[in-house]
């Protein structure tokens, strides 16, 4: 469990894995805004102990991967799904079951649309259709607190870590759904770690100026790769609908609800994540 700097298509991506290489690959690609330290150290290790080699990795512009200036978007979203591929590569694995969580969902239907002999399945936690903006599916936007929020961050002096911790930690309290107790000393220590690894913090919100490809979007009746979709019934990022009419559109995909969760992995929930992945990547 040692983190290591890949050269992958020209640019420094971080990366770290878990478990025997000999067993079947999970790579695990998290959310916007987030490094790979969200995907919790003992998640990956209990995932791994069901008889999985699991990766997790820095995307562009968080933790140790590349970074680019503040405000300056450099690549797209296929960008990130030909990382996602290298990440593979830089390790000799010919195909892999992709999980994304969020934005990482995102990501992982690109890979199987571009990348389809690569994916041996794909697992879609608190995600959505992407490009769905444009498509006029008239599903539930953002909530409007958690955009309210994040407005604040212009104010915030970035240099204090301090400050930076309790915000981020704030941040993803409004994340917990109604079901579980937010963990704060346990996102405390995350986000500790995330302020302590990253190259440069403020290159995280390039995210937010991420664009796609339009050739993507419609096109997720194309994967033909088996999909579960796992969603809470009270994500605030990504409302319940958007998981549903994800399920809805990839064919044959099986959706796995967690009630009263909202936009996390949270660890009440990880027997149930971890069992559904553990199931879901036997059947390939």
């Amino acid at each position: 469990m040692s983190e290591k700097i890949n050269k992958i298509n020209g640019i420094d991506i971080c990366t770290e894995s878990f478990g025997n290489p000999t067993h079947p690959a999970v790579l695990l690609i998290m959310g916007a805004m987030c490094s790979m330290v969200y995907w919790d150290e003992e998640f990956c290790q209990r995932l791994a102990d069901t008889g999985r080699y699991v990766i997790r990795y820095d995307n562009r512009d968080v933790g140790r991967s590349i970074t680019y200036e503040p405000g300056n978007s450099q690549y797209t979203v296929v960008d990130m799904a030909d990382d996602a591929v290298g990440v593979l590569d830089a390790y000799g694995i010919d195909q892999a079951h992709i999980v994304g969580m969020s934005l990482g969902g995102m990501i992982a239907q690109i890979v199987a649309l571009r990348h389809p002999k690569k994916v041996l399945t794909i697992t879609l936690i608190a995600s959505g259709i992407f490009g769905s903006d444009d498509n006029n599916r008239d599903l539930p936007p953002m909530d409007e607190k958690i955009l309210a929020y994040h407005a604040n961050g212009a104010t915030l002096n970035w240099s204090d870590e301090e400050s930076v911790a309790n915000y981020l930690v704030a941040g993803s309290r409004l994340l917990c759904g109604s079901k579980h107790t937010f963990d704060e000393k346990r996102v405390y220590k995350q986000v500790t770690k995330e302020i302590k690894r990253a190259n440069n913090l403020l290159s995280m919100f390039n995210h937010a100026l991420l664009k796609g490809d339009d050739f993507y979007e419609g096109k997720l009746k194309g994967i033909n790769v088996p999909a579960l979709v796992i969603h809470g019934t009270e994500d605030t990022v990504l409302p319940y609908e958007h998981g549903l009419a994800l399920a809805n559109e990839i064919p044959n995909a099986s959706m796995l609800t967690l009630e009263g969760t909202g936009h996390e992995v949270h660890f009440n929930d990880w027997d149930t994540i971890i069992n559904a992945i553990s199931n879901h990547t036997s059947a390939v």
